[in-house]
């Protein structure tokens, strides 16, 4: 399976909204492909290397699938899109093309059964209900609350204030009791913080 790049210094997980204003040739062409062809491309973090210019020069190899869901022309002329996150994968191989556009084969990590949440979970969902009151995550139209533990845990690990590499951790670890554990623990450093 090949699909665009878009590497960007943010983690897209599951079923969470990210707002994206396309300026580059690279991109506009790519947007209007995946849009033709009712198809989607990945987003990955950078490792190194900067969002605009030239390709860069190294991404994590876990990537999130993003599904077009809304476009409008920004009041300074640029196109701005909203995609939600759909699948994960993997990047088996990737080439930069003569226009930069990255070009990825991957392949899709398997989808894990949907886990019910639990009496242990009701720390986790009352801090997810919180978030949604911030306006900028009610701004993503993401103030829902969670049906399932791996929905709790895209939505948490990409809301809350984690470093890169503990989100793409969290994009990594396919068990979703075990993200919820990860998020605990780190939720409890962030608290110690005083953050």
């Amino acid at each position: 399976m090949t699909l665009p790049l878009f590497p960007l210094h943010t983690v897209l997980f599951p079923g969470c909204q990210l707002d994206l204003q396309i300026f580059e040739a690279r991109y506009l062409d790519m947007i209007s492909r995946c849009m033709k062809q009712g198809e989607g491309f990945g987003v990955v973090c950078i490792v190194v290397g900067a969002e605009v210019g030239e390709a860069a020069e190294r991404v994590v190899q876990i990537g999130c699938e993003a599904r077009i869901t809304d476009f409008q022309q920004r009041p300074n002329g640029l196109l701005g899109i909203r995609v939600q996150g759909g699948r994960r994968f993997r990047v088996k191989q990737a080439q930069v093309l003569p226009d930069k556009l990255t070009l990825a084969q991957i392949e899709w990590l398997e989808a894990q059964p949907e886990l019910p949440l639990g009496e242990e979970h009701a720390d986790l969902l009352a801090l997810l209900g919180a978030l949604a009151e911030h306006p900028m995550v009610a701004s993503l139209d993401m103030a829902g609350g969670a049906d399932s533990q791996g929905e709790l845990a895209d939505k948490l690990a990409y809301l809350l204030p984690f470093s890169a590499e503990q989100k793409v951790a969290l994009l990594a670890e396919p068990d979703a009791a075990q993200r919820l554990g990860m998020l605990q623990a780190w939720v409890e450093e962030l608290q110690g913080d005083g953050t």
